[in-house]
């Protein structure tokens, strides 16, 4: 068995892609997941300041997720499993990236982002219904993402 399809890298990709285990939660999996994107978030604005770094750091998330989402396409043998969770943890980061870290700020952007996630307002529809792979599963989150860091912006 080579390494790229082997055991670790098999655990490596299911972990990484379910959340630690978040995607097997058997009612709102993707709600589950955009929770454990919430301390994350701390941990991204704990740990990288400054706007410029805190872009690259999403992005190279993005693309992380991306290629984690497709590799588990093919592990589990469906698009967009419901297993698969990365996407809303990226989808929170990017949500809660320029925030302040209070209570009702990330109630407020938890709940928007949810809301944008269902809903897909274009381009996430696009991305949703028309991309193939770990892109198509990562995209729609990342604007879901944008939607609801803006609106919980203005609102809070």
């Amino acid at each position: 068995m080579t390494l790229e399809r082997g055991i670790v890298f098999r655990g490596f990709i299911l972990l990484s892609a379910t959340g630690a285990g978040a995607g097997y939660f058997p009612v709102a999996s993707g709600t589950a997941g955009s929770l454990l994107g919430i301390p994350l978030a701390f941990l991204l604005a704990r740990s990288v300041s400054g706007f410029p770094l805190v872009l690259v750091v999403l992005s190279a998330a993005v693309v992380f997720a991306c290629w984690v989402a497709g590799e588990a396409d093919t592990l589990l043998g469906e698009h967009d499993s419901k297993k698969i969770v990365i996407d809303e943890i990226v989808g929170m980061l990017i949500a809660l990236a320029l925030l302040p870290p209070k209570p009702i700020v990330i109630v407020t952007a938890f709940v928007l982002f949810r809301f944008f996630d269902i809903a897909k307002p274009w381009p996430a529809s696009y991305f949703d219904e028309s991309v193939a792979g770990g892109a198509g599963v990562v995209l729609d989150d990342v604007f879901a993402g944008i939607y609801a860091g803006l609106a919980a912006w203005l609102l809070v």
